[in-house]
């Protein structure tokens, strides 16, 4: 972590030594012998020693090489010692301005003075330090959670799932075999999906009416796959066409439903995509597999960080006995965070 430097305005340095200067005429003015001469140069000698103290305080706190979150007591003893040292001059040149005044007792006040003013310095500018180091440590912790984050976002991105490829390579040489009519819609379409999956991969947000497209081409793939045993219906309006929303949620979450479900001819899954609340619903009858495949990372847990990473939203899903059903917040515009 790099060493920021302690930096006091040149204001309130002086502006506080003169306080404290004045501060400490403050008996004598109460005093009835009061004498002005005696008031000044007491005055004087103390915001002479603060303004010393500020600046030998801020020099010995940024000449350490390592920050710490805590009291170096031996930089304070040495602190303290220069200060001693510094008032013992100061108050030789008071004793030399005004001699009638006994030099002992005035030199255990001013000492006790200036140890008080130099503690108090010290320790505002360790509290200072203290909560320099803890906001560079927390911008620390805040870049390398936003580079971990963003590093696990752009895998996210580029995850595909082999399963699919796998399967799509295995009914494309069934059809292949038959001599399916399909044959070359399919590999238009497998061609198709593969070529939107590239291009979104270095998006962030793609409109829905372009997430449809990719859904569209795998359902395609699917059904050349089941047959009648998948059943799709798009209630989305002409509204939400333009709205924008993760590339590959959509298809994401439809390939989750078959996945995870029977999918025949003599039991279809049903899948449903409409509009409810400002909100996307991607809804499917529960007719849970014995044995699910894979999801290797891709699915529910994709769709949540991406929101959670891009948009500080979080997705909605309902579950019961009978019903499976997710929502997605709509998004109008894209503000990164």
């Amino acid at each position: 972590m790099q060493q920021q430097k302690i930096k006091i305005s040149q204001a309130i340095i002086w502006i506080s030594s003169i306080f404290l200067g004045i501060l400490s005429s403050v008996p004598q003015l109460a005093s009835h012998e009061f004498n002005w001469k005696e008031a000044i140069v007491n005055a004087a000698i103390t915001a002479a020693f603060s303004i010393i103290m500020w600046y030998i305080n801020i020099y010995m706190l940024n000449r350490t090489a390592k920050r710490r979150q805590h009291i170096s007591y031996s930089r304070l003893m040495i602190v303290l010692a220069f200060g001693m040292l510094i008032m013992f001059g100061l108050a030789w040149i008071q004793q030399l301005i005004l001699s009638h005044i006994n030099f002992g007792p005035v030199m255990l006040m001013v000492e006790v003075r200036g140890i008080l003013i130099n503690l108090v310095c010290y320790m505002f500018l360790t509290l200072l330090q203290n909560n320099y180091t803890g906001q560079q440590i927390q911008l620390e912790l805040e870049k390398v959670k936003s580079d971990n984050l963003g590093a696990q976002y752009e895998l996210l991105k580029q995850q595909i799932n082999p399963h699919f490829l796998f399967n799509s390579l295995n009914t494309l040489k069934l059809m292949a075999e038959t001599h399916d009519e399909e044959t070359v819609d399919f590999i238009v379409k497998l061609s198709d999906f593969y070529r939107f999956t590239l291009e979104s991969r270095k998006l962030d947000l793609i409109s829905v009416q372009e997430e449809m497209k990719i859904v569209d081409a795998y359902l395609f793939l699917q059904k050349a796959r089941f047959g009648e045993g998948i059943k799709f219906t798009n209630g989305l309006g002409k509204e939400i066409d333009q709205t924008l929303i993760p590339p590959f949620t959509l298809q994401l979450l439809v390939e989750n439903c078959i996945k995870h479900n029977i999918v025949s001819q003599s039991k279809p899954l049903h899948i449903k995509i409409y509009t409810a609340d400002s909100q996307i619903v991607i809804e499917n009858p529960i007719q849970r597999k014995m044995n699910t495949e894979d999801s290797l990372g891709v699915g529910l847990d994709n769709i949540k960080m991406r929101y959670k990473h891009l948009l500080e939203k979080e997705i909605t899903i309902n579950s019961d006995e009978n019903n499976f059903q997710i929502k997605l917040p709509l998004i109008h515009e894209y503000h990164h965070y």
